[in-house]
């Protein structure tokens, strides 16, 4: 997720994304999440390639490595996630590149780092993120450890490469430089914990579950998730005083925010729990929100699409795909008032933009006709 990710923000900000894969199309066409298989483009694959390019070519081939450094010597940024080595044995590594176009900004992205004892383990979204200390920051004491309910780690990385990206090309309008931007979602997970692992390492406080099932160790309390009549509802960070007249108990008036916020973890939870199943969850947070406490929803994913803001954002956006008919996914984050990003193009099909890309490249038509035959290049039907 976390290359394809990466170069869709591109895509999706304007840049011309061409993605070089197999003939036979790369694995996500052929490893649907969810079991979301689609009509001839699987859904994870569509969620992850709008506004690219699909240039499919046998990169294992002479033919179809010499079409690959013929289209280099023209690029702006060159983005591949493979595990390390494997750019070097395909003849497409750094060094290779930048000789040939030496304002080549190259990301090359991986699991743990290029070097070092774990280069070659894999490099997989859960994996790192039980590796990245964060699944004991969260829960109950003596539970298992939980994983997020996103694909965190892949996406945190999708967008330190994007980030990393921008950063080298603007150096080289500055400088006319190109240079390597490595990224790896070891470092990518860990440095996203700045305040968490800087409380520990600097503040010497250690990283310790609740009785309750708290959501974060390093947060006094209230701070989770809480069952009401109909649902369920997130509290975090109430001033005791404002739970005392929420609650009309004086357990809570009793407390101090600074120091039984953490001391009385587990009472404060026990407490506020025992006290919201009374109140649907819509009675609770129109109480909360008129004292200013802090609280919302806890959504499905029905919900969250549904709801008000989200469509006065137009967080979601809507088009038409060759084969997939009318497709409704999430959008963009970023706002720009002069360069807007849009959809120029759904996911590809395999070798959907062959024939084009390599005539743009400066390949005549004989040689695509050869190299199509030849099984080198495969151009969508």
């Amino acid at each position: 997720m976390a290359g394809p990710f990466a170069a869709q923000r591109m895509g999706d900000m304007g840049a011309d994304v061409i993605k070089v894969e197999p003939v036979t199309g790369e694995w996500q066409r052929h490893a649907p999440a969810g079991g979301a298989t689609g009509n001839e483009v699987c859904v994870s694959f569509l969620s992850l390639n709008r506004n690219k390019r699909s240039l499919a070519i046998d990169l294992k081939s002479p033919e179809g490595k010499a079409l690959l450094l013929e289209m280099v010597k023209d690029a702006d940024v060159f983005l591949q996630n493979y595990r390390p080595g494997v750019a070097e044995r395909l003849g497409v590594d750094y060094a290779t590149l930048s000789a040939i176009n030496p304002r080549l900004i190259y990301v090359s992205m991986s699991g743990y780092g290029e070097d070092g004892p774990y280069r070659f383990f894999p490099g997989q979204d859960l994996l790192l993120q039980g590796m990245s200390g964060a699944m004991l920051s969260a829960g109950v004491e003596g539970a298992p450890p939980s994983a997020a309910g996103q694909y965190l780690v892949d996406a945190i990385t999708a967008y330190s490469a994007f980030e990393g990206a921008l950063a080298a090309l603007f150096h080289r309008e500055r400088t006319g430089e190109g240079q390597l931007v490595q990224v790896n979602m070891l470092d990518a997970i860990t440095t996203i914990q700045m305040q968490e692992l800087s409380v520990f390492t600097v503040g010497n406080k250690p990283q310790t579950r609740s009785a309750e099932p708290h959501a974060h160790s390093y947060i006094r309390a209230p701070y989770g998730v809480f069952a009401t009549a109909d649902g369920y509802i997130t509290l975090a960070m109430a001033p005791y005083a404002k739970l005392a007249e929420l609650f009309d108990d004086p357990f809570f008036a009793e407390l101090d925010d600074g120091r039984d916020g953490w001391t009385m973890r587990d009472a404060i939870f026990a407490r506020i729990k025992g006290h919201l199943p009374s109140r649907t969850s819509a009675d609770w947070l129109a109480a909360m929100r008129e004292r200013d406490i802090w609280a919302g929803p806890v959504y499905g994913y029905a919900d969250l699409v549904a709801d008000p803001q989200i469509a006065h954002n137009g967080t979601f956006v809507e088009y038409d795909h060759r084969t997939e008919g009318r497709v409704k996914v999430p959008g963009f984050p970023i706002r720009f008032s002069k360069t807007p990003s849009k959809i120029e193009r759904g996911a590809p099909l395999v070798g959907e933009h062959s024939r084009e890309v390599l005539r743009e490249a400066g390949v005549d038509a004989a040689r695509i006709d050869a190299l199509i035959a030849a099984g080198v290049v495969k151009q969508h039907a």
